[in-house]
């Protein structure tokens, strides 16, 4: 089975005892590599600069077993960059440099429209609001075109609600395309803190009920500590309760663990429970995308 991932790349900075550590992150991305790491086809698509901290971003994913060949270089824009803070609980706050990054960019250059076409034959397309929210609207309407025509010959179309309201311009214009991503989407991931913040929606049941009522028949709703809420209203919880020293891409890998174990046949509790063990195996570490253990 294939697996496209669509949206925007950065490099990251971390804290590194009185410094700072170079590395990599964006909310899909993180998905893909995870998912690539536990040995499915996976495949990025993104455009990033043409600069020596790029190459050696990419030359990582490829080293994850992240298929790179969708991958754009842009000629004259630079990847955007982030750095994370923590606090003692573990909790994030970014600092961001994006608004002129390539991945802005990433469906005006000529070889857009042929990696497009192969993201339209993937067996499994994802993406996320924060994708959306980078595009132009031009942008944004080629890839829920792309999006359709996957779910249109059957394949599987993943939609992450990530909000990031600094990327938006106002809130209805966000719902819009919120909603739009979800009538194209076969699986929905939610997160109710994203939901109440963009609409004030506080129950899950409620999100569950609009996001399936737009199409997207299996929309599990995250809820951070709290777990999961499952399409048939179960909630599954994590397996311990944690200390987390980052919970930079807890979602991402949840998204991740879930979407590996329902590919691999898992029924949606225990892909749930892959998803919670995966995120709380990442909170425990620093960065987005914690290295592997060797």
């Amino acid at each position: 089975m294939r697996l496209v991932f669509i949206g925007e790349a950065m490099l990251e900075l971390t804290r590194a005892g009185p410094g700072w550590q170079l590395g990599h992150g964006g909310d899909t991305l993180n998905t893909a590599i995870h998912i690539a790491r536990l040995g499915h086809d996976t495949a990025y698509l993104t455009a990033i600069g043409s600069d020596p901290l790029s190459g050696d971003m990419t030359a990582r994913w490829e080293a994850e077993g992240l298929d790179t060949r969708l991958v754009l270089a842009h000629p004259s824009r630079s990847t955007g960059l982030y750095a994370i803070s923590t606090d003692a609980a573990g909790e994030r706050s970014f600092s961001y440099w994006r608004d002129t990054s390539a991945a802005r960019a990433m469906f005006d250059l000529p070889q857009s429209g042929a990696a497009l076409e192969q993201a339209a034959c993937a067996d499994v397309l994802g993406f996320s609001l924060i994708t959306l929210a980078v595009l132009p609207p031009e942008g944004r309407a080629r890839l829920i075109a792309t999006a359709r025509s996957v779910r249109e010959r059957g394949g599987q179309v993943v939609f992450d609600g990530n909000y990031r309201a600094r990327l938006w311009s106002d809130p209805a214009e966000t719902r819009r395309a919120r909603d739009a991503a979800i009538m194209v989407a076969t699986i929905g991931l939610p997160t109710l803190e994203d939901e109440t913040a963009l609409s004030g929606e506080r129950d899950a049941g409620a999100v569950a009920a609009h996001w399936q009522g737009l199409g997207c028949d299996e929309t599990v709703v995250k809820l951070g500590a709290g777990g999961c809420r499952l399409p048939d209203g179960r909630v599954i919880a994590p397996g311990a309760v944690l200390a987390p020293v980052d919970t930079s891409g807890a979602g991402d890998a949840f998204n991740a663990g879930y979407l590996a174990a329902r590919i691999d046949g898992a029924d949606c509790a225990d892909a749930a429970r892959a998803g919670h063990a995966l995120a709380g195996w990442t909170i425990m570490r620093p960065g987005a995308i914690p290295a592997r253990a060797p």
